[in-house]
């Protein structure tokens, strides 16, 4: 079942008093930290650590990322027979939201608390015209060829995440766009690092080509070999390198957004640690970092603050 169909039941508001406004948003905004809490848990552990009114700007820009995400990654939404209506649907949820972002009213709550976020914390519409193009090349691009290539879509699909979450965060300097966006990359590249057996099941392969020649690796054959073990290892030295960049930005948060940083930041890099261990298999079973870790170590960073920017990847 599509997420789209489990956004919560329909309010029938177009307009109205100003309680039945607020409970609208109140629904939506319970909904999104659902949906964050089932798909997002590693961003669910880091908000925990926020003050309530910003954790919910979180929920909401996460649900609306998820929901687009959800629209292309549907089964068979990339096929040839469906890529034209996926992307009438995609581009029917983008107008939907823009609508509502710019002020107007609608029955679905969840769409109504993503506005309400948008426009409350003032993100800028440009970030969700890159993401929205981003969301759009998965429908008809499957493959990279070098990194610079991919770098390409994660501007849209990652770096502009991070520049989203900006204005919830409120940081005390500009100087934290850079390490922003690094840390948007740094998670993209650990979930198609993690993801990468799922991906091949919808056709798609986000690691590099010229990287995968370069070591002659070959993921359509879903075995460890020694030159799948060479690969994963520069992957995942080039995924440690953008999580060093954007630590520094970490320094620039007041204490509870640098608390929630710091915690989806460590627990991500858990996974690679996790991938590593388990001697780079990302085909049998999904690497995870387990609930108990999860809650230890947003229990750890509420208590002791954030982890030294040179230690924090321990």
């Amino acid at each position: 079942m599509s997420l789209l169909s489990r956004t919560g039941s329909r309010t029938g508001l177009r307009s109205g008093s100003p309680s039945d406004v607020d409970a609208q948003l109140a629904a939506g905004y319970r909904r999104c930290a659902e949906i964050t809490r089932e798909f997002g848990t590693t961003y669910y552990w880091g908000t925990v650590l926020l003050p309530p009114e910003r954790r919910r700007h979180v929920y909401a820009v996460y649900a609306l990322c998820r929901l687009a995400d959800d629209i292309v990654d549907a089964p068979g939404a990339t096929g040839d027979e469906q890529v034209a209506a996926t992307a009438e649907r995609l581009h029917a949820f983008a107008r939907e939201f823009r609508r509502v972002a710019d002020g107007g009213a609608t029955d679905d709550p969840v769409i109504a608390a993503v506005g309400h976020s948008v426009r409350t914390c003032d993100i800028p519409s440009e970030c969700f015209d890159r993401f929205f193009g981003a969301m759009a090349q998965d429908l008809t691009q499957t493959t990279y060829e070098g990194w610079d290539d991919l770098l390409g879509y994660m501007d849209g699909s990652a770096a502009v995440i991070g520049e989203m979450m900006l204005p919830v965060l409120r940081p005390s300097s500009s100087e934290a766009v850079a390490p922003a966006q690094s840390l948007g990359l740094a998670f993209q590249l650990t979930n198609f690092l993690r993801d990468i057996g799922e991906d091949l099941g919808r056709g798609r392969v986000y690691v590099p080509q010229e990287d995968l020649r370069r070591f002659g690796a070959d993921p359509w054959r879903r075995e460890v070999t020694r030159e799948w073990r060479e690969l994963m290892r520069f992957e995942i030295d080039r995924n440690r390198e953008l999580y060093r960049h954007a630590d520094a930005g970490i320094a620039m948060l007041p204490p509870s957004s640098a608390r929630c940083v710091a915690t989806a930041r460590t627990l991500y890099a858990r996974i690679l640690d996790r991938i590593e261990a388990a001697d780079y298999d990302v085909f049998t079973a999904r690497v995870r970092v387990p609930t108990w870790r999860k809650a230890a170590v947003s229990t750890r960073i509420l208590v002791a603050g954030p982890p030294r920017t040179k230690g924090i990847a321990s």
